[in-house]
């Protein structure tokens, strides 16, 4: 019987790891290798800017640069991302509580006087993964 029960166990883990997603991500316009790239994956409205589903440093690279986000659930997600060129792991601001670090979020979108909404920044990510493309500014 412990050995019926195993295989019920290991077929149960391998169809949760069947509906993982990667998700692919291109970093363009790194204007330095200085520091690192912090990228947030948010899952929700709720979460956005507050509490990333994941989180993922890598080395920054001049010019381009890509990202595997691996195993996410198929969904809705945002992305937000910052170049750390000082490696001081936060978003430097000026005075005015401006980032002063080249940042970006996806579908390249923009805030108007602040950060853009999770609905301007949701992509749906299928059970086969997805490709994506953020433009640091």
């Amino acid at each position: 019987m412990p050995l019926f029960r195993h295989a019920i166990l290991l077929a149960g883990l391998a169809c949760s790891g069947a509906s993982a997603a990667d998700l692919n991500l291109r970093v363009q316009d790194v204007p330095s290798a200085q520091g690192r790239i912090l990228v947030a994956v948010y899952d929700s409205a709720g979460s956005f800017l507050k509490r990333p589903a994941r989180a993922v440093q890598v080395p920054a690279t001049a010019g381009s640069l890509d990202v595997v986000i691996k195993d996410l659930p198929p969904g809705e997600y945002g992305i937000a991302l910052f170049h750390d060129a000082n490696g001081n792991g936060k978003m430097d601001m000026n005075a005015m509580g401006i980032p002063a670090e080249d940042h970006a979020f996806s579908n390249n979108a923009l805030g108007n006087m602040g950060p853009p909404s999770f609905e301007q920044v949701k992509f749906a990510l299928p059970a086969a993964g997805a490709s994506t493309t953020i433009s640091l500014r």
